[in-house]
């Protein structure tokens, strides 16, 4: 667990909350630096349908090791992923979508958690892409 003086909303939890409003909308505009709170999804306003910006995420006590979650509901299934969809933020928490990766193409599962974001300490954001069956 992090030690946090301050409990309000996190630098982690605003950006999460900037790329969820970006994916909402789906619009690509401008040209700024490739950040993760930049203000559109895609590399320019060339580049069409991008919904997604693809994240991974670090944890307080994870030793630089990218957290991984199941990619399928079933118990039996042991296969994970350490790429995410950000779904939800509701204050210091956030509900993200697990993706996975095939021949440099995201898929969503069915897969979905629910984070303290207290516990986060570092986000990596991927290139924006455009994400089926969300």
């Amino acid at each position: 667990m992090c030690d946090k003086k301050n409990k309000n909303t996190s630098c982690v939890a605003e950006i999460l909350e900037v790329i969820n409003i970006l994916q909402r909308n789906s619009e690509c505009s401008g040209n700024v630096l490739d950040t993760c709170d930049r203000g559109f999804l895609g590399c320019n306003q060339t580049v069409l349908n991008c919904n997604t910006r693809p994240v991974m995420l670090y944890t307080c006590c994870g030793n630089g090791t990218a957290w991984q979650m199941p990619v399928s509901k079933d118990a039996t299934e042991q296969t994970t992923s350490n790429v995410f969809r950000v779904e939800k933020v509701d204050g210091n928490c956030a509900t993200f979508r697990v993706l996975t990766e095939q021949d440099g193409t995201f898929t969503a599962t069915n897969s979905f958690f629910t984070m303290d974001l207290d516990c986060l300490c570092c986000l990596r954001c991927l290139q924006d892409t455009y994400v089926e069956c969300i």
